[in-house]
């Protein structure tokens, strides 16, 4: 990884110009002994070059030590805010020792190329256990590390491909419609599909202006997560499923001393054990012909569609959802979410 994009400070602007041309990123980055020191980008040359620079100049003028990078750890959302926050292409990746782990590209990040499925993000509730925060914001506007979760899920989708996304609106949706508009400013297109009456956690799908060609992504409204959306969408077409669930897994300890019987005798004793059941995540892959299934305009559980499946023996996929997972529906776990 330094050899391919590294330069020695001592390095020379013809040389950076070779470097940064045969990475084709229009990005170099100074190391000593592969420490990162700082950048040198095309527009630095150009702007060394104009001032009146030699190309045998060495570098040491010209680069930047103050630099924005992000730690291997950040999510592709979070890289892909920054980059638009900044106004910037790529953004190197930098590890506890100060050592090169990689280079984020606008390209990587937005998938290479653009999916053609369709995401639906349900963002009609009322969110009532979340009391007075709800009153005049809409659950999924609540914010997070300054942004709203809903901002969150549309640039994690877009992050990896997907461009036509549609949010499922009631409960205050001029709030929504007002901040996000067309999505044009997120990369994508952002289209509403207005309940007039609150239609469960699937019978939004039923308002599609069109049947989808492709596997469909479903998300509920108020969900932290960093699960891969490619991996995910991989599994459920390489599996062939019907209908593919995101799944999680939650550990419980039981705060007592458990006993095992049979007949009234004691047979195991375990104590404080640590149960772990595998959760419904709140997002989900549909075949087309999954969709089928949803009813017009009626409240619809979205777990039904796997409900009837299993008892038709249609196949259904579990995908882990690697990584932090969250739902912020209560206000122990927005405040968890918030830091607080």
């Amino acid at each position: 990884m330094i050899e391919k994009f590294g330069l020695s400070p001592n390095a020379t602007l013809l040389e950076a110009l070779k470097k940064i041309n045969d990475s084709a990123i229009s990005l170099a980055v100074v190391h000593e002994q592969e420490v990162v020191r700082g950048v040198l980008t095309d527009g630095d040359l150009r702007r060394a070059i104009i001032a009146g620079a030699e190309l045998a100049s060495s570098i040491e003028s010209y680069y930047s030590r103050d630099f924005v990078s992000v730690s291997p750890e950040t999510s592709r959302a979070d890289v892909l805010e920054l980059m638009q926050a900044r106004f910037i292409e790529q953004v190197p990746i930098i590890d506890d020792a100060g050592k090169l782990a990689g280079i984020h590209t606008m390209h990587s990040i937005l998938g290479g190329r653009i999916k053609p499925n369709w995401a639906v993000i349900m963002a009609g509730g009322k969110g009532t256990r979340l009391g007075k925060l709800t009153a005049g914001t809409p659950k999924p506007m609540l914010k997070v590390a300054g942004k709203p979760i809903l901002e969150r899920l549309v640039l994690h989708l877009v992050s990896y491909g997907i461009r036509e996304i549609f949010l499922s609106v009631n409960y205050l949706s001029h709030v929504i419609e007002d901040y996000f508009g067309d999505g044009s400013k997120w990369g994508c297109r952002i289209q509403y599909l207005h309940e007039d009456a609150p239609l469960g956690s699937g019978g939004a799908l039923s308002l599609l202006p069109s049947a989808p060609e492709h596997p469909l992504i479903l998300l509920n409204g108020d969900l932290l997560f960093e699960a891969n959306i490619s991996q995910m969408l991989h599994f459920h077409e390489a599996g062939n499923y019907y209908a593919t669930m995101g799944v999680h897994y939650y550990s419980h300890e039981v705060p007592f001393g458990c006993v095992e019987t049979v007949d009234h005798r004691m047979t195991q004793l375990e104590e404080k054990p640590l149960l772990t059941k595998t959760i419904n995540g709140g997002v989900y892959v549909f075949s087309p012909s999954a969709l089928k299934a949803v009813p017009k305009a009626t409240f619809f559980p979205v777990t039904r569609i796997f409900e009837e499946a299993l008892e038709s023996d249609q196949p259904c996929g579990a995908y882990p959802l690697d990584g932090d997972w969250m739902d912020v529906g209560m206000p122990e776990q927005l405040n968890d979410a918030r830091g607080l």
